[in-house]
């Protein structure tokens, strides 16, 4: 007998489980639609990854893990989106972009943030010390205790992850 299709595995592992990562996410986030909206990205998530999904031993732990990720990515959009509001709150009302400039900002804010959190940890702190502070890639070196060709290096793959991005 031929093992199930994938579509087949992710029908049963959904009519088995969504029920229940519904409710677990409804008690985290305290929101049924948000829970909703999230349980369904999770199959998304699930769906779209490489996993085989014939022989999860323990899916309810495998699906909480994918949730967990999409929970951090809902309260770092958020936070990104929060930031932006409280920053356009100090403006006065005249300069106050358009529904359509403050929904393309906050699209481009998600991208980079998304940018920086796949980096690396040392690239994304030479790249932020050179493009937010201003400083030289010397004085990085020098802050860092690192050769000048390491923070090049760094550098380098920053601008390629934002290239990227783009």
């Amino acid at each position: 007998m031929p093992a199930p299709s994938r579509s087949t595995t992710l029908h049963a592992l959904y009519c088995d489980h969504h029920g229940w990562l519904h409710g677990w996410l409804r008690k985290r986030l305290g929101n049924d639609c948000e829970a909703a909206d999230v349980a369904h990205d999770t199959f998304l998530r699930v769906y779209a990854g490489p996993r085989a999904l014939d022989h999860l031993s323990e899916p309810r732990a495998f699906l909480t893990h994918v949730a967990k990720g999409l929970v951090v990515d809902l309260y770092r959009r958020r936070a990104v989106e929060k930031a932006y509001l409280d920053s356009l709150a100090q403006l006065p009302e005249a300069l106050a972009p358009s529904p359509e400039t403050r929904a393309l900002v906050l699209e481009a804010l998600h991208r980079i943030d998304a940018m920086l959190c796949a980096m690396p940890v040392r690239a994304r702190e030479i790249f932020l010390l050179s493009q937010l502070d201003g400083l030289t890639y010397a004085e990085i070196a020098a802050r860092q205790g690192i050769s000048l060709r390491t923070v090049k290096r760094q550098m380098r793959d920053a601008f390629l992850a934002c290239l990227s991005a783009i």
